[in-house]
């Protein structure tokens, strides 16, 4: 969407919303609606205000204490939001409606270090100096629920009905029952900008998972918030209900965000050094003759860095339960060619030959995600890292394999003590997203489960 086409569609009362948001730590998107022509002749020119308490505050919103960035003692006061128009795109499920994604900055225009997306630019712009372009894609998977928002809220979020009655992965018959939400999902979102290439059914009862055309890693990851976002808005219309939970049930498989990535140059993929391959390589699925150094470097980076970057790909507390042995979710550090049990399937052949990073859960935070994998890949380019022979087996029941922490606090003393996270984020960065950390850590601990009142209530 052009400015010219939003000042003409406002000036005709096709679009008199305007939303100005920009994603915080958790991934949502946060902001005001502005009035459309309030937006051009104001907030174009200058921008807007939000308090600087979206950074530090927890799910439900409340302030916490401990972080510099913000606090009570400095009165909370105001960072600004500074559009950026490439971002510019109607909102087709709601009516007369825009929106521009912003970067969250400082009075002085400076970008705000620990706000996700400017963790990721920082990583664009370290990437771009080294001549690189990155083009990576995420797959999201959801659980769909026949419950609305408010009544899954109002049922304790308990005895939730999924939208199938069996396993729907590849299935095409039960998911034609969802088909008229799936569809809208599948158009409103290209019309949006945010092109949807297949949705499937996934492995659990009433789980679905999306597809997007790859793209470089901002507007990849500006796509996906929008995604999340916008898929829920839709399913309320349809008095339905979407979770992005890593781990929705112990009986059932996560939610994944796998992240696809490659590094390019003069439009060729450097992770390919062959110009094509043989009909016995593509039959045995052995391309490793055709892998370029620069491609086993970046992998090896990521092979060595993930486990204490793993803040940023698993980043609550449910994340953890996602990683179990046989769970389609990885637990331990290896790579495959096409082999779903490793934390790093390799796919594709020549410009489609990428990395597919499977440990992320669909709660990642997708600024944060790609950041991670930029750090540790090109990490892995600097120390000329080797990833190794390619892993033939179950890499679920390998001891011999390094492991993914258990926990969001082993992520947190991970990242916490890595020198490439203060190196490659720097130390206000680690500290903030270390803190966060700890604190949820904390409201978990003092919470009482239903699991504590079942196992104890009478038995005890």
């Amino acid at each position: 969407m052009t400015l010219q086409t939003l000042k003409t569609q406002t000036r005709s009362g096709l679009i008199d919303t305007v939303i100005v948001a920009f994603p915080d730590p958790f991934g949502r998107l946060v902001g005001k609606r502005f009035r459309g022509q309030v937006f051009l002749d104001s907030v174009l020119k200058h921008g807007t205000h939000g308090c600087n308490y979206l950074l530090t505050v927890n799910m439900e919103m409340d302030p916490l204490d401990g972080f510099k960035i913000a606090s009570w003692e400095a009165g909370f006061g105001d960072f600004a939001f500074r559009p950026d128009l490439d971002t510019f795109r109607l909102i087709p499920w709601q009516t007369g409606t825009a929106l521009v994604i912003c970067d969250y900055v400082r009075e002085d225009g400076s970008r705000v270090k620990e706000a996700p997306r400017s963790v990721l630019l920082h990583q664009i712009e370290l990437l771009k100096k080294q001549g690189f372009i990155c083009f990576c894609a995420s797959e999201l998977e959801f659980y769909l629920f026949n419950q609305s928002y408010h009544s899954a809220f109002a049922a304790g979020y308990r005895d939730l009905q999924l939208s199938s009655d069996y396993r729907i992965d590849y299935h095409i018959m039960q998911p034609s029952r969802d088909e008229p939400l799936m569809r809208a999902i599948r158009n409103y979102m290209t019309a949006a900008r945010v092109p949807v290439e297949s949705s499937k059914g996934e492995w659990s009862r009433g789980q679905h998972e999306i597809n997007f055309t790859y793209a470089e890693p901002l507007p990849m990851a500006d796509m996906h918030v929008l995604f999340k976002q916008g898929v829920k808005e839709i399913a309320g219309q349809f008095g339905k209900s979407i979770s992005f939970m890593a781990k929705y049930a112990p009986s059932e498989a996560g939610n994944s965000c796998h992240i696809h990535i490659s590094l390019w140059k003069g439009g060729h993929n450097l992770f390919w050094a062959g110009s094509s391959t043989s009909k016995s390589s593509r039959r045995s699925g052995r391309l490793t003759q055709h892998a370029s150094s620069l491609f086993r470097h970046f992998l090896g980076g990521l092979i060595k860095y993930s486990p204490e970057l793993c803040l940023f790909f698993g980043p609550t507390i449910n994340s953890y339960k996602r990683y179990q042995p046989g769970s389609w979710a990885p637990t331990r550090m290896a790579w495959a060619f096409d082999n779903r049990t490793v934390g790093f399937r390799v796919v594709g052949e020549q410009n489609a030959f990428r990395i597919e990073n499977r440990m992320p859960g669909a709660d990642a935070n997708p600024y944060l995600a790609f950041a991670a994998m930029l750090a540790a890949g090109m990490a892995g380019i600097q120390e000329k890292l080797d990833c190794g022979d390619e892993y033939v087996g179950n890499a679920y029941v390998d001891p011999k394999l390094a492991r993914l922490p258990a926990s969001l606090d082993q992520a947190a003393n991970l990242f916490k003590n890595s020198k490439l996270a203060r190196s490659a984020f720097g130390d206000e960065v680690v500290d903030f997203y270390v803190h966060h950390a700890r604190l949820e850590i904390d409201a978990f601990n003092n919470a009482v489960t239903d699991w504590e009142k079942v196992r104890y209530f009478e038995r005890i």
